[in-house]
């Protein structure tokens, strides 16, 4: 059966979240694999079955092999597998496996006009009932980790090649904590192994049963090395620790415990403000975006939002616009950009941060500066798009007289 029975049609590779797999990337993982003979593998999201066909080729044919594919058209699994057409998420085999391995769909569920997974939006409130680690804009991979965790036979296997993003975000937060609860997990860095596509990726071997994380350097998939290994891991967020990064945390107060940290007000709320305007005019001033935030400095007099407002009226839209305050920008590449807003101007973007006490002197310099932008590279490479709140709030700010700490 399919589910759901009509949604798919017009649907297409992208809208299905499907994306390629290198073959160098599909040998590593096969590598990793493992089942005892006569047990059952299965590749979720197979389409052509990449991953079968490598396994079965390096591991030999004393196996049962599964393949689940959402889409028929797309199905086309060799005469020794057994293809079933469903919707892997909702699928219920009555049967555990010993190995589960793939690369499944990437991508949020949601309305076409915004996100690219828009064919599934009609089950989308299906998926939530049924998983728990689902939260926020929960992306579809992470969904397709918890149920093969859950298709797992006690000491069973699950190697996916996934992007980055999990080992970070809230979002993922939930996923984390419940591979802690059910298992081992091994996460091998990859990097941007996709051609052609903007995501960097890990490779997850999962086993189910025992405990603990290991983190491994595999950007070079012919010599990977274990990073750290974390026995005691309870779904923490996962970061390049090295001894530079922990003195530094050791050493310093969290960012977050000196300032509240607060974000602008979104592109919708300014324009629906009855005072704001789309041309300049006698007492406006320009809404800042995050094209207008360089190091140390803002530039107040170039407009790049095309919107317009009296600024006494910006905090109106949040409260904290009317007082001098340290912005720091939700940058792309994970870099940290901040400067002191001495005018207090309205802003569509950027991270707002407002002292708890004394300002800390020096504080925008630090910011900027090279040991902050080694930190935040060294810990967490290319794993999000954009710099995000729980990263700037754990920078550590050394204790001193200069930090008032």
């Amino acid at each position: 059966m399919l589910f759901p029975p009509s949604p798919l049609e017009g649907g297409t590779p992208k809208s299905l979240g499907r994306v390629e797999t290198p073959e160098e990337v599909v040998r590593f993982m096969v590598a990793l694999s493992e089942a005892p003979k006569g047990g059952r593998v299965l590749e979720p999201a197979c389409a052509h079955a990449p991953f079968l066909r490598a396994f079965r080729e390096a591991h030999g044919t004393g196996y049962r092999f599964f393949g689940v594919e959402i889409d028929p058209k797309a199905l086309d699994l060799p005469p020794w597998a057994e293809g079933v057409v469903a919707d892997f998420l909702l699928w219920e085999p009555g049967e555990a496996f010993d190995l589960i391995l793939g690369n499944p769909p990437y991508g949020i569920v949601g309305d076409g006009s915004k996100y690219p997974i828009h064919v599934l939006k009609g089950v989308k409130a299906l998926y939530k009932e049924r998983f728990t680690t689902w939260r926020g804009k929960y992306n579809l991979y992470g969904a397709f980790i918890e149920k093969a965790i859950r298709l797992l036979k006690p000491g069973g296997l699950l190697v996916f090649v996934v992007p980055t993003t999990w080992l970070v975000l809230d979002d993922f937060s939930l996923l984390r904590s419940f591979l802690a609860k059910e298992g081992e997990t091994e996460v091998f860095y990859v990097g941007r192994v996709f051609p052609k596509r903007n995501v960097s990726a890990v490779v997850l071997r999962f086993r189910k049963g025992g405990r603990g994380l290991k983190l491994w350097d595999a950007s070079a998939l012919d010599n990977p090395i274990l990073w750290e290994a974390y026995p005691g891991w309870r779904g923490e967020m996962v970061r390049f620790e090295t001894p530079k990064t922990r003195e530094m945390e050791a050493k310093g107060i969290p960012l977050g415990h000196l300032f509240f940290i607060r974000f602008a007000a979104r592109s919708p709320e300014f324009k629906r403000h009855e005072a704001v305007r789309e041309a300049p005019g006698p007492g406006l001033v320009p809404v800042l975006t995050g094209r207008n935030l360089k190091p140390a400095l803002i530039e107040y007099e170039r407009n790049y939002s095309g919107l317009w407002m009296p600024k006494e009226r910006a905090k109106e839209l949040r409260d904290f616009y009317d007082k001098p305050h340290l912005v720091v920008g939700h940058t792309k590449g994970v870099r940290v950009v901040a400067a002191w807003d001495e005018r207090a101007y309205p802003w569509r973007e950027e991270f707002h941060l407002l002292p708890k006490g004394k300002l800390p002197e020096g504080i925008v310099d630090y910011l900027n500066g090279e040991a902050v932008q080694e930190y935040v590279a060294t810990l967490y490479r290319d794993f999000v798009p954009h710099l995000t709140l729980r990263m700037l709030e754990r920078i550590p700010i050394p204790v001193g007289e200069d930090y008032g700490a």
